[in-house]
């Protein structure tokens, strides 16, 4: 008999009867509360090993450590059973259970489950995507054998977006999934659809019958996400005869695997990891996530620790940096081995102009342009000098004001923006001109409202509420300029929502790491908008910048499927834009320079991105060290890490050490900090490159050597950078960056520099 088969006989034996004895005599749960709980473990000793090596010796193991499998109600206790990119189980447990499961041998520890939130036509064009001239596109057969795995709301699987046309073939060889649509369906753009809301359906104690049915998308984010990541080429695309265009995704002929994990009142994360964990034994190339919430040490951090053994098996895993900008310090996914995505504008804007009676002039935007509203003057009033309710237009607020027949001026805030223009014409009013907060600064969206409306931003708006103090008899005509593209739009600008560094979770981590565009995005959508059959709809957010991000990246494997996740990343990141289409350094909401908290390293350039030139290359091994820098405890590095760790074999690092593309140094005690990288030659053999460095203000920076030399294509070269500060007390940040220029000019690799000098002269 084969003694490992013999072991294996052994194991499940004891395994079955130790369930056959906990099934008999059924531990009920105490009417104490039961909550989720995610509990991390580790195999107890090597030995047993060679037990752990199926899915249904794993989850017996995992059972073991449960003080019943059944509930009161008679549902399973075990919620899931994870396998690929964590060693866990999410199980409903009460706080006493949970203290006897703490002390079985294996486990590492365990959290609470929770609920976190979910974070085109022309955007191809605007990144250099071009579908008949040769490029990155063309190069990469628009994605052709990739495969994006989404995990969102699900998906609506007859929308047009997601047709083969007969173009895409059939999946890779390693595709292992499945489509839970039934029938034919699925096809070779959409290969899968899962369900995945068991989770969320404990956490909020509803009926098992929502567990039932095909992985739809009854709340249309997911859909739009899918489809802006690698939906098919559709054409003669609008919304209400706006943003006309062909819409596709930014890898057309990619595969797309799609995981429903949210629902429309958020995500739990036991569901997140559960549709990470499948995507990975399925066989995905990248996992799309725009979804994210508050900032957790990154053992705490069940999304960073399921894309920690995605990442380990060469997944690359590109998520939202969150929309609660523009306040500092509002990061979502800041672990180093995530892609985070920030929020950018595109050169398109849907225009209406605003014309005071004065001749001032000011651009806004709204989808609803109806072509018989003639632009003539007509009076305008601003009901906020009476009420703050008033200011927003709340329902019931305008009665304190005569707005009938006026154009009535709205602040952004309390409620909807189409639901205010509701509030507008109940009250008689003729048109409606929305203004940003100050906050909200530059950043404007169309809505398809129901009146003729103008979006206008902060500046303008004063500028508006100005005039109609400055007059007796204010009048303003609202005038329809339908889709301006082009040189026009000042492009890219930090969307205002976009969430801002520094980051949280490690301070020595630049991030955002990349924006892309985020800003009225024209995407697939389940439902009609506007007109019927018009199932395209235009939204933003960072859950819209991800998602290119993800498709563009899709492009890179497609293009090097030899690279890693960290090479794509890097890649993406040192040949980012810095500047507009007008040659401007990239401003934010306010109109002002863009710091790299808001940008990261700047804007994505996709076609740069495909030849690099030099990358900086990180193996998840490489991350034990860093993790064991952050002074986390060996349980909580093996939680991350998926295996047993002991923190006092290894020499740590910080995260201005690890091989990043950017630079975060923080000078507080020491007046100088030295930082080593490295960086693989993906160029031509022969290469020279020689730095160039524009060091933040007060900090001296030094670099060895000045000049790489490399003989051959994947050839390493490490250099050296010691940041010296040159002044005390300043206690903020400075920018700079660190730039390899090939000696023929034609490859430049950026790396952005933040230095916090916080040193006092106490410190000397």
């Amino acid at each position: 008999m084969n003694p490992q088969f013999s072991h294996r006989q052994k194991f499940s034996f004891i395994f079955s009867l130790s369930l056959l004895f906990l099934s008999n005599s059924v531990l009920q749960a105490t009417s104490a509360k039961l909550e989720t709980y995610i509990v991390h473990v580790h195999h107890p000793d090597t030995k047993t090993s060679e037990s752990f090596s199926t899915s249904a010796h794993k989850e017996a193991w995992y059972k073991s450590f449960l003080p019943a499998n059944i509930l009161n109600s008679g549902e399973p206790r075990l919620i899931y059973s994870y396998h690929n990119v964590i060693n866990a189980f999410a199980v409903r447990l009460t706080e006493e259970e949970l203290a006897e499961v703490e002390c079985k041998p294996g486990f590492l520890q365990a959290y609470p489950d929770r609920v976190v939130p979910l974070l085109t036509t022309h955007t191809h064009e605007f990144l250099g995507l071009h579908q008949h001239e040769t490029g990155l596109w063309t190069d990469s057969k628009f994605g052709k054998g990739v495969i994006v795995g989404v995990l969102d709301t699900g998906i609506a699987p007859d929308h047009p977006s997601f047709r083969d046309n007969g173009l895409i073939p059939s999946p890779p060889a390693k595709w292992k999934g499945r489509c839970e649509f039934g029938g034919s369906v699925c096809n070779n753009k959409l290969i899968g659809a899962r369900k995945f809301v068991r989770g969320l359906n404990a956490m909020k104690q509803n009926s098992a019958a929502t567990l039932q049915g095909p992985p739809d998308d009854v709340e249309g984010h997911g859909t739009h996400t899918a489809s802006t990541a690698a939906g098919m080429f559709v054409a003669n695309v609008s919304i209400e005869e706006q943003a006309k265009g062909t819409a596709a995704g930014m890898a057309p002929y990619a595969h797309i695997a799609v995981y429903r994990v949210c629902r429309e009142d958020g995500c739990a994360v036991s569901d997140i990891l559960a549709g990470m964990d499948t995507a990975a034994a399925d066989g995905v190339d990248i996992i799309s996530l725009s979804l994210g919430g508050v900032s957790q040490p990154f053992y705490a951090d069940r999304l960073a620790i399921g894309a920690f053994g995605a990442t380990a098996k060469g997944i690359t895993v590109v998520c939202s940096a969150g929309n609660t900008g523009p306040s500092p310090a509002t990061l979502s996914n800041e672990a180093p081995w995530i892609m985070t995505v920030g929020a950018s504008t595109l050169d398109r804007k849907i225009r209406t102009t605003v014309t005071l009676g004065d001749g001032a002039q000011f651009y806004g935007e709204s989808i609803y342009q109806p072509k018989g509203f003639l632009p003539i003057p007509i009076p305008l009033a601003y009901p906020g000098s009476r009420s703050s309710n008033a200011a927003v237009c709340a329902p019931g607020s305008l009665s304190i004001l005569d707005v009938i027949g006026k154009v009535v001026v709205c602040d952004v805030g309390k409620l909807n923006r189409v639901q205010k223009g509701e509030v507008v014409k109940k009250a008689g009013g003729v048109g409606m001109i929305l203004t940003n907060t100050k906050a909200q600064g530059d950043t404007t969206f169309p809505d398809v409202h129901v009146l003729p409306a103008s979006y206008v931003s902060y500046s303008d708006g004063l500028a508006i509420k100005s005039y109609i103090k400055s007059t007796l008899t204010p009048v303003a005509s609202i005038s329809f300029n339908n889709t301006v593209i082009g040189s026009a739009v000042l492009a890219p600008e930090v969307a205002y929502f976009s969430s801002r560094g520094p980051n949280q979770a490690d301070p020595n981590i630049l991030k955002p790491d990349i924006i892309g565009p985020g800003v009225n995005i024209l995407a697939a959508w389940p439902f009609d908008i506007g007109s019927p059959g018009v199932k395209y709809n235009i939204i933003s957010g960072t859950s819209m910048a991800a998602p290119h991000l993800s498709g563009i990246a899709a492009l890179l494997v497609s293009q090097h499927p030899d690279w890693s996740p960290a090479a794509i990343k890097s890649a993406i990141m040192t040949t980012a834009t810095a500047t507009t289409n007008m040659d401007t350094p990239i401003p934010d909401e306010q109109l002002k320079p863009a710091d790299l908290f808001a940008a990261g390293a700047g804007h994505v350039n996709p076609t740069s991105a495909n030849d690099p030139g030099l990358i900086y290359d990180v193996t998840t091994d490489d991350y034990i060290p860093y993790l064991c820098g952050l002074r986390y405890s060996d349980t909580q590095v093996s939680a991350i890490a998926g295996r047993t760790v002991k923190c006092s074999n290894i020499v740590s690092i910080s995260g201005a050490e690890l091989n990043y593309p950017s630079f975060m140094v923080i000078l507080d005690v020491r007046r100088s900090v030295t930082v080593t990288r490295t960086v693989t030659n993906v160029g031509e053999p022969g290469s020279t490159y020689e730095v160039k460095v524009k060091a933040p203000k007060g900090t001296k920076v030094i670099v060895e050597p000045e000049k790489l030399y490399f003989s051959k294509v994947k050839e390493k070269a490490q250099y050296a950078v010691t940041f010296t500060s040159e002044g005390y007390g300043r206690g903020g940040y400075s920018e700079g960056y660190l730039r390899w220029i090939s000696s023929d000019n034609k490859r430049v690799v950026n790396s952005p520099i933040m230095v916090k000098d916080s040193r006092s002269t106490q410190s000397m």
